[in-house]
């Protein structure tokens, strides 16, 4: 603690005397003025170099363009907005619960069934949490170079840095590098974590205005050790017999193994250009001319998912083909999209698109059992069609799209609408629909492993999952923001364990564990209501989810509330040098059938024996901003050391106790 305070102070002490006010200024020639009185005149006078004048850049030039191509400006000011976000993934956390260690898996505590990918993914989606997908990529157009840091400490031997670097080779060329890693050793014994995820991007646009092309790489590695989680939960709970006292050091709970790891490496590439045919030019008067624009989109990526183990254990199967385990499932694409786009004043935004997606989704060998024979590979080629169209009518914006897939292996469809209307400068009301229908994850469809029981093929059982959903939003600068959204979901895809209790009671729960589907229909409701109040220095910053799901058979597991409640403090200290935020946040969430975590599978399945949650969480921070430096430290669950140890993050799976953690984000300017 004495060296967190002094590090603090120096860091401060360091930030308020070498930073400038504003981003540093591009120099800029000016001419010498000297007034001279008469006897001067006559005088030989001293030639004078002229002195630079001082152009402050406008923090608001620093451009970022998102996959959408919808452009913000970079923001270095500290708001509590941005204490949600600091954290492993950068973003808002509200609706997940993150396990004890960093870079671990996320448990659910929202669903939002309105925001699906249209073809099924590789699988094992409890590891994919840091995992940067395209839509995630960011591109600058920066007029200085650029450099972010984001650090912050993990738990026990690790830290945790994001460092992207961008900078213009021209007006309209860019190249940027980021780089994400980190490592974590955790407070639980075989529970190391580490990851890198590596990108770089670039984006150029013509002088004439009518080609534009950006593009990005992307290698990531996500490795964990896996442990199983707690095998004796009297341990931590305490129980006759057993001081919990006596394993306040959690290097001494038992666990289930100590041999296991998985891990997801990925590689991409990805191009994306345009080039106007029409109405281009930079001189242009008309905000929107006529313009018909042709596109290309492309992606190729390679990702794998490992699971590693170096001897047999009961929790996964007695008797494995062969050991040491070592699975491995491997996915191959390569996405091609054409695409011609008209853009009319009157008619609005008209976009026709055709695409071609190759996919190999593969293990070494075919299976043959007694049961039957499991195939290897499921691969092909899948053709689609579709469109979007914009028209923006002032206060009113219509929005669509629309992607109907032509080929019978991957049979399915996507249509979205959305309306905007902007009442006035205050108030936006928006509403749309989701209809969507594909089939799920290659994982429940085909899987093969050393361990007999993850073994299965479910290619001519399984049915397009299918989504129906209607949203709606009210933002309002005075009443908050509020939104509500209804699903009805058919053919929904979900693991289960379908192991007896002797079974469970011999911790073979997870030996068990296989792809089901409902046919029933689930229906889905969710409001979420977000506002903040402030009385002076004062604010509190309130985020409220409330959940129902009705269901003939309880397979989707949510809670029915979910609280986030943060009272802090902002006020500018030190003659104005530095402003700062402290305050506490409180987070709860109703108890319910928490979801189970499969490590084999790298997927969470479905219990309903026992219910977890009903339990505070409350964290104390301290966060200041000097200049471009944003200093965050924080007491995470600091409740832990005074309430009953049943914080859960999944069956057997502890949540962190009470940790101090720090770290900043610093941008730097050329």
């Amino acid at each position: 603690m004495r060296f967190l305070f002094f590090a603090l102070l120096f860091f401060t002490g360091q930030f308020m005397f070498a930073q400038q006010d504003s981003v540093p200024p591009a120099k800029k020639p000016k001419k010498p003025v000297k007034k001279i009185d008469s006897i001067e005149k006559r005088r030989p006078q001293p030639r004078t170099i002229p002195e630079p004048e001082e152009v402050v850049v406008p923090i608001t030039d620093y451009k970022i363009i998102s996959y959408t191509r919808d452009t913000t400006s970079l923001d270095t000011t500290l708001t509590i907005q941005k204490e949600y976000k600091y954290n492993y993934l950068r973003k808002d956390d509200f609706e997940v619960m993150p396990f004890s260690n960093i870079g671990r898996p996320y448990n659910a505590l929202g669903v939002d069934f309105s925001n699906t990918s249209f073809y099924p993914k590789l699988g094992a989606e409890a590891r994919h949490s840091n995992y940067f997908e395209v839509e995630d990529i960011k591109y600058y157009n920066v007029p200085t170079p650029m450099t972010e840091l984001m650090f912050k400490t993990t738990l026990e031997q690790g830290q945790l840095l994001d460092a992207l670097l961008t900078f213009n080779l021209s007006e309209r060329a860019n190249v940027s590098i980021a780089y994400k890693g980190f490592r974590s050793l955790g407070k639980y014994r075989f529970d190391q974590a580490q990851s890198g995820n590596f990108r770089t991007m670039f984006s150029y646009g013509n002088k004439k205005g009518n080609y534009n092309i950006r593009g990005h790489i992307a290698a990531q590695d996500l490795e964990s050790e896996e442990n199983g989680g707690i095998s004796n939960r009297d341990q931590f709970e305490g129980a006759a017999g057993i001081n919990p006292d006596d394993f306040t050091d959690r290097f001494r709970l038992d666990i289930s193994y100590d041999n296991a790891n998985n891990r997801i490496l990925g590689k991409r590439y990805y191009l994306d250009h345009q080039f106007k045919l029409l109405g281009y030019g930079r001189d242009s008067t008309d905000k929107k001319p006529t313009s018909l624009t042709l596109g290309h989109e492309f992606n190729y990526e390679t990702k794998f998912y490992d699971f590693v183990q170096s001897a047999q254990n009961n929790a996964f199967g007695e008797d494995p083909f062969v050991v040491p385990v070592e699975d491995r499932a491997r996915l191959k694409t390569m996405f091609n999209k054409v695409s011609a786009e008209f853009s009319n004043r009157t008619l609005g935004q008209l976009t026709g698109n055709a695409s071609l997606y190759n996919y190999n989704y593969y293990f070494n060998s075919i299976l043959v059992t007694d049961s039957g024979t499991i195939q290897n590979q499921l691969k092909g080629e899948e053709i689609a069609v579709g469109g979007t169209y914009l028209k923006d009518f002032g206060g009113l914006v219509l929005k669509g799209d629309v992607n109907y897939n032509i080929t019978e292996e991957l049979a399915g469809n996507e249509f979205n609408a959305s309306v905007d209307y902007q009442l006035n400068n205050n108030n936006l009301l928006s509403g749309g629909i989701h209809v969507s229908s594909r089939m799920p994850n290659f994982n429940f469809l085909l899987y093969q492993s050393d361990y007999r029981n993850f073994n299965w093929q479910n290619t001519d059982t399984f049915e397009n999952q299918q989504i129906q959903s209607i949203n709606f939003t009210f933002d309002s600068k005075k009443f908050g923001l509020l939104e509500a959204a209804y699903s009805a979901v058919d053919n929904y895809t979900f693991f289960e364990s379908a192991a007896t209790q002797e079974q469970i009671d011999n911790a073979q729960e997870t030996a068990y564990v296989k792809p089901f589907q409902q046919t029933e229909t689930i229906n889905h409701l969710r409001i979420k209501y977000t506002k903040e109040f402030k009385w002076r220095r004062w604010a509190l910053s309130n985020t409220v989810l409330y959940q129902d799901v009705t269901q003939d058979r309880q397979v989707l597991n949510v809670p029915q509330l979910v609280t986030r409640n943060t009272l802090y403090f902002s006020k500018d200290v030190f003659k104005k040098a530095m402003f700062l935020q402290t305050g506490v946040t409180f987070k709860y969430f109703t108890s319910y059938n928490m979801n189970a975590y499969n490590p084999l599978l790298g997927e969470f399945y479905i219990q309903n024996r026992e219910e977890f949650g009903g339990y505070p969480l409350l964290d104390f921070f301290i966060n200041a901003k000097v200049r471009q430096t944003r200093i965050y430290l924080k007491a995470e669950h600091f409740n832990s050391s005074f309430s009953e140890p049943t914080f859960y993050s999944a069956p057997n799976y502890p949540y962190r106790d009470f940790v101090i953690r720090f770290g900043l984000v610093w941008n730097f300017f050329s």
